[in-house]
């Protein structure tokens, strides 16, 4: 018999991941009152911006002043994602916290995005490892395009494994296994979260899936039964990686957070508060709500 988890922990990459891809640059204060209103659902992690090049991710380039301008609610975590030393520097001089790092388990997606191997790739951040050790800075680790490529087509899953358990093994508290293009589906979910936590503590790891296909939902519920218990998703639904052709759509926030109420789990979010933050930011882009529950409710 399967035994769900009682608590879910809802990771909340809207402001971060999801505003990135927006074509059109969102205004800081949006930014900011998008976060302070996601401090109010009872969300407990909620990552805030990225301290990237403004070259390469124009739509960050507001991170210092969104950072630093946001209601710090007690007991929220604001992680920032950071791409190198340059970047956590900036962002421990914004008084960050908490930061992620970002791989790829295919070494065709790191190739074309970073011109780099895996490998390069996890030497660039070693640095920004290093300090944040002794800085006492928490550091949660995502690897993208787990169940797939968009350059390379299927990614082994030793290939996953190796990744997921090489950023565990430098530090990174969680590690966040990402289906970049939402091309999965349950029983290949399934099959790399086991791959993954067989190397990996399941309380080490979180899933992100982007909902590309419709499959997110059942991709998050095949992964809760094998006993994981963090998930990211963004409000509204907004987002997608920006490198990855088609893969725009994170999981709706509100969608896995009514899935998970109605069996029983609890979350500590306010459904009705959120679907509100997500109709609101809905209105500010100008475009349609992703988030089918926000549509329903």
């Amino acid at each position: 018999m399967t035994t769900l988890p009682t608590h879910v922990r809802l990771v909340e990459v809207g402001p971060r991941d999801g505003l990135q891809n927006e074509k059109a640059i969102v205004p800081t204060p949006v930014k900011i009152e998008l976060i302070d209103r996601l401090s109010d659902t009872g969300l407990q992690t909620i990552e805030a911006t990225s301290f990237v090049s403004p070259k390469w991710v124009p739509q960050m380039a507001d991170a210092t002043d969104v950072y630093t301008a946001i209601r710090k609610a007690p007991g929220v975590r604001y992680p920032v994602l950071v791409p190198n030393l340059q970047g956590y520097e900036r962002a421990r001089a914004a008084g960050v916290g908490e930061i992620a790092v970002f791989t790829a388990a295919s070494e065709a997606f790191n190739r074309k995005n970073i011109n780099a191997s895996i490998d390069e790739s996890i030497e660039r951040f070693m640095p920004v490892l290093e300090h944040a050790k002794t800085d006492g800075v928490a550091v949660r680790g995502y690897v993208s395009t787990v169940l797939g490529c968009p350059y390379q087509g299927e990614v082994p899953l030793a290939d996953v494994v190796r990744v997921a358990k090489r950023l565990r093994d430098l530090g990174c508290y969680e590690i966040s296994l990402g289906d970049t293009i939402g091309i999965g589906t349950p029983a290949k979910a399934r099959a790399m979260l086991a791959a993954v936590a067989a190397a990996v503590p399941m309380t080490a790891l979180a899933v992100h899936f982007h909902d590309t296909r419709g499959q997110a939902l059942a991709n998050i519920l095949a992964c809760l039964e094998l006993g994981v218990g963090v998930v990211d998703a963004a409000v509204s639904g907004v987002g997608g990686c920006p490198y990855a052709r088609g893969a725009t759509g994170n999981v709706a926030s509100e969608d896995v957070v009514y899935m998970l109420h109605g069996m029983g789990i609890a979350t500590g979010i306010d459904l009705d508060k959120l679907i509100d933050t997500g109709r609101w930011l809905s209105a500010q882009l100008q475009r349609a709500n992703s988030s089918k529950v926000g549509l329903a409710a």
